[in-house]
């Protein structure tokens, strides 16, 4: 097998545990795996796996190949998407990732729009949380992320920003009788951005309220809806729950709370990359659902991410 294939192997037995697992995965035989593997920990020289009851799990020498081996993968395919894309970019490849607010009720309609101005571009999209994404940009598995802010270790470059709003919402029968201590709060999974901001606006307004975890963006907001009690939520979500009537948003201290969206890319994007900002620049609609050019690109300069206090919301 080719380096690439065995880094491949390497990969996919990391991030599933076991030789068959990673072999359904790739659609190859159990032993080509683990000859692949194999070879591998003889070219690095240092043990790279180990057992675990009846699986496997990574070294410490492992736990850092592994992230190289990300990276070295990412980089490949971006150079090739690259390669290709400066030759016709209307021909190119664009991998996103977004957070799954953004994902779910943010990107549909303009790569929809995007499909049909440049149908040959080939378009693949990952939802998961902030830390996915982020990891995703990182070892350059994402050629462009929506989220909220980027972590300033990325050295990544803001490309655009979208207005998003955190309001509190709770079916009507809920508000009308809130009480911010009393009232069970909706959570999200582990890991979610917006999580540890209502989390943050809890302790910041020294409450201790029942909490409920339902473990997504979408089951939160059908719970609020439900009448399980309130949540702390893009407008984006649930701006057609508000114009029915299901879902009222409650006045509490410290919202709404501005969280903006950004459309991250590295220094250097792809030619078909840069196609799919221009697109999302172009789009028309109302005020809070513009993409505009951040404070710093808008004068003329390019705006990296810096470091700032605080955590990023995904």
């Amino acid at each position: 097998m080719t380096t690439d294939a065995r880094l491949r192997a390497f990969v996919a037995v990391a991030e599933t545990g076991s030789v068959r697992a990673a072999a359904q995965r790739l659609v190859v035989t159990e032993s080509a795996v683990s000859a692949a593997v194999a070879a591998l920990t003889r070219d690095v020289g240092a043990p790279l796996l180990e057992r675990q009851g009846r699986g496997l799990r990574l070294t410490s020498s492992g736990q850092t190949y592994a992230g190289y081996a990300r990276t070295i993968l990412g980089l490949q395919a971006e150079a090739l998407a690259a390669a290709r894309g400066e030759a016709d970019p209307s021909r190119g490849q664009v991998r996103l990732a977004a957070v799954t607010t953004a994902g779910e009720h943010v990107l549909p309609v303009l790569l929809a729009s995007f499909r049909a101005e440049h149908p040959d571009v080939a378009l693949g999209l990952e939802v998961g949380t902030r830390e996915h994404v982020w990891g995703l940009l990182a070892a350059h598995e994402a050629d462009l992320v929506i989220a909220g802010r980027a972590p300033a270790a990325l050295r990544a470059v803001v490309r655009a920003v979208r207005r998003n709003t955190l309001i509190v919402v709770g079916s009507p029968a809920v508000t009308a009788d809130f009480d911010r201590e009393r009232t069970t709060w909706l959570m999200r999974e582990a890991g979610s951005g917006t999580r540890e901001t209502c989390e943050t606006l809890l302790a910041s307004l020294d409450v201790e309220p029942p909490t409920l975890t339902l473990g997504s963006n979408g089951a939160v907001v059908a719970g609020a809806a439900a009448g399980l009690g309130v949540t702390l939520v893009s407008r984006d979500a649930v701006r057609g729950l508000l114009a029915a009537g299901d879902v009222m948003e409650v006045a509490v201290p410290q919202t709404p709370m501005r969280r903006p969206w950004h459309a991250v890319t590295y220094a250097r994007p792809t030619a078909a990359t840069e196609v799919l900002v221009a697109h999302l620049l172009a789009q028309q609609g109302p005020p809070e659902n513009r993409w505009h050019l951040p404070r710093s690109r808008a004068t003329g300069r390019s705006r990296q991410v810096t470091p700032r206090r605080g955590k990023a919301l995904g």
